[in-house]
């Protein structure tokens, strides 16, 4: 059977998390990655492993809870993000050093796009963690890179799982890990569950708190708008799997965690792992 792996890692925050738990299952089932593309968080965990620094990168991940995500956030008064974004690219530097892409023992590449011209930006030389930053940069969020005139933004608003990007070599295997798409109908059962506690509980303080919170509070401008971007990146990625077709696709929808759940790293890396080895047994009996 085949072993070597061209593998890509799409955008998708601190769901992205679950890369680490696929490119693990990958590696203790014999595969070999021989090399690697990424989006956002997918660029960020992809480069890291190229850089051959992942344990120690998972390692750092347990560090981080609520205390510590404040601590790497450097706020911004300006209008068109909230957080620099510096901080966090300093503190994976201190055990991932810089390095130029073509030195990386593997190819690699990261995406970002243009914000001025609307065109996907992709990277295959200059320095790794320039290319990681602008492909993370998350609009509004943080602040946009800027470089040779342009300005760039987040991978995912293009191309959020760059399976077209990725270095092919003849007889491998094309392994996408897909972490953009999240489990709305589970979601919803979730709030609807904790709903019903808050209204049948009989404690006093869960009363008033059901009384002064009503259960469409979730249903907002922000959450409107932060849906529709979620879905519109999911058709993106969906898209790119009819088009190009993967030998295997790991496809990771997620209820319980979110964009923003860097604290929850392990239980995140664990269902990347599980959901790799189910997507690989799927696979196997037709290899």
């Amino acid at each position: 059977m085949k072993k070597d792996v061209a593998l890509v890692l799409s955008s998708g925050g601190a769901r992205g998390l679950a890369h680490i738990g696929a490119i693990e299952e990958l590696e203790a089932r014999g595969y070999r990655i021989t090399s690697i593309a990424g989006c956002s968080m997918g660029a960020l965990i992809g480069g890291v492993y190229a850089a051959g620094k992942l344990e120690a990168f998972r390692e750092w991940m347990k560090t981080v809870n609520r205390k510590k995500m404040l601590e790497l956030t450097d706020f911004s008064l300006s209008l068109n993000h909230l957080v620099k974004g510096t901080r966090i690219i300093e503190a994976i530097m201190e055990f991932v050093p810089d390095v130029p892409i073509e030195e990386l023992p593997l190819p690699y590449c990261a995406v970002a796009t243009d914000w001025k011209s609307g065109r996907e930006v992709v990277f295959r030389q200059g320095s790794l963690f320039q290319a990681i930053r602008a492909s993370i940069s998350l609009p509004s969020f943080y602040e946009p890179v800027q470089r040779d005139g342009m300005i760039l933004i987040d991978g995912g608003v293009t191309n959020p799982i760059p399976m077209n990007r990725v270095v092919r070599h003849e007889g491998d295997l094309l392994v996408g890990v897909d972490v953009s798409g999240y489990d709305y109908e589970a979601q919803s059962e979730i709030r609807e569950e904790l709903a019903e506690k808050r209204r049948r509980s009989t404690s006093l303080s869960r009363q008033i708190i059901s009384k002064l919170i009503p259960d469409s509070l979730d249903f907002n401008y922000y959450t409107m708008l932060s849906r529709v971007s979620s879905l519109m990146i999911r058709q993106n990625s969906l898209l790119m799997a009819q088009l190009m077709k993967p030998d295997i696709l790991v496809d990771i929808q997620m209820s319980r965690y979110g964009g923003f759940d860097y604290d929850k790293s392990e239980k995140i890396i664990a269902i990347g792992r599980q959901k790799t080895s189910k997507a690989i047994e799927k696979y196997m009996p037709l290899a």
